[in-house]
């Protein structure tokens, strides 16, 4: 089994670590290999109240934490949660479209955790995330992990150097293959586990079903941005996101090209659902603007310079030249235009490490507005 999983310049002996325990198979890999490894392994698993399948998960747990010889707790973190949830909802109901995971790992998993890590007098606080860290100095910085293809320093860009300063990822130098072996050679219960990418908030509920119980917004107009007419009705905003093609009810009746309509922009003071056919150049930008930038490790002393995006976990890198305004806020230009930029999610960025074979996440910060032709488009 392979030893160098993180931090060589961390001494494992007298130490102890809180492990955050999800259930599944990258946890589970992290608590082994951090009880190996010699620490005195604490796992942490928060209850979402998900019903039966919480239940499992814990008697899973306890299983997992019974074979290595770790201790294992579980705690209710309800107001955390909430505020997560606080946020998803209201993001929506202004016409933005959240990003849950970025929040609950900046309120959820490295505040109450770390909060009990600090307060057992545990050294580190460690989960599965796919990530790396460098220490250099008095300031620390993130970074890509290994396996390019399950990197998860997106979901991290709203950490700061005191979160990070606590945290250990084990996984960042192994692939997601490697980690699965790990748990079969050790035949650990979770091994051959599904992976779940769902909201962890909402249960067994999906995204979709959960959005119409709680949506309170009323009908409204559906416009062709076009020709301003009317061409059909929405049940409210919160449906529907940037680039959205299905789901919106529009009749073969309506339009010029019987081309397929997609969502051009959300006018959420009147209540209006603006879309178009054919060809979607409406749907491409130039640039946008954060106006809430987190920097990792630090602001950059060059207030303009070259580096590469995320607008989207999945996406590729895209080359941008960025500007630190006094303000504060950051203008991020695209080399090349970019499709169905989307006010809520998050823009992060990465500069590669001449020193390092694992890239800097510079930081990350929600999209605010969306550039257009030099004009601020209100979506």
């Amino acid at each position: 089994m392979q030893s160098n999983t993180f931090d060589e310049n961390i001494n494992s002996k007298n130490k102890t670590v809180v492990v955050g325990i999800s259930g599944g198979v990258d946890s589970s890999v992290v608590a082994l290999l951090l009880k190996n490894q010699g620490y005195n392994v604490v796992g942490l698993h928060m209850k979402n109240a998900n019903g039966e399948s919480e239940e499992d998960d814990i008697k899973m747990i306890e299983s997992l934490a019974e074979k290595i010889g770790i201790n294992f707790v579980v705690k209710e973190y309800d107001d955390e949660m909430q505020k997560v949830k606080d946020y998803f909802e209201n993001e929506y109901f202004s016409g933005r479209t959240p990003n849950p995971c970025v929040m609950c790992n900046k309120w959820v998993k490295f505040k109450p955790f770390i909060d009990y890590a600090d307060e057992i007098g545990a050294d580190f606080f460690a989960t599965g995330h796919y990530a790396n860290i460098e220490r250099l100095g008095d300031k620390i910085y993130l970074k890509r992990a290994e396996d390019l293809l399950k990197d998860q320093s997106y979901f991290l860009n709203q950490l700061s150097q005191n979160q990070l300063n606590k945290a250990m990822f084990p996984l960042g130098k192994l692939t997601k293959e490697q980690v699965k072996k790990i748990a079969q050679e050790n035949n650990l219960i979770m091994a051959n586990r599904k992976e779940s990418y769902d909201v962890c908030f909402l249960g067994n509920q999906k995204l979709g079903d959960y959005i119409y119980k709680i949506d309170k917004q009323k009908s409204g107009d559906i416009v062709d941005d076009v020709t301003g007419k009317v061409v059909g009705k929405h049940q409210g905003l919160s449906k529907f996101t940037i680039g959205q093609r299905k789901g919106l009810g529009i009749g073969g009746g309506h339009g010029q090209t019987g081309d397929c309509w997609f969502v051009v922009r959300k006018d959420v003071k009147n209540n209006k659902l603006y879309v178009a056919q054919g060809d979607d150049d409406k749907l491409y930008s130039d640039a946008l603007i954060s106006n809430n930038f987190n920097w990792i490790p630090e602001i950059p002393s060059q207030k303009e310079f070259e580096c590469t995006a995320k607008f989207r976990y999945r996406q590729q890198d895209q080359k941008v030249k960025v500007k630190i305004n006094d303000d504060g806020s950051v203008y991020i230009e695209f080399a090349e235009k970019q499709r169905a930029i989307t006010t809520g999610q998050y823009v992060v960025l990465y500069k590669e490490d001449e020193n390092s074979k694992y890239d800097n996440c510079l930081g990350g910060g929600s999209i605010d507005k969306v550039i257009k032709n030099g004009k601020i488009i209100e979506i």
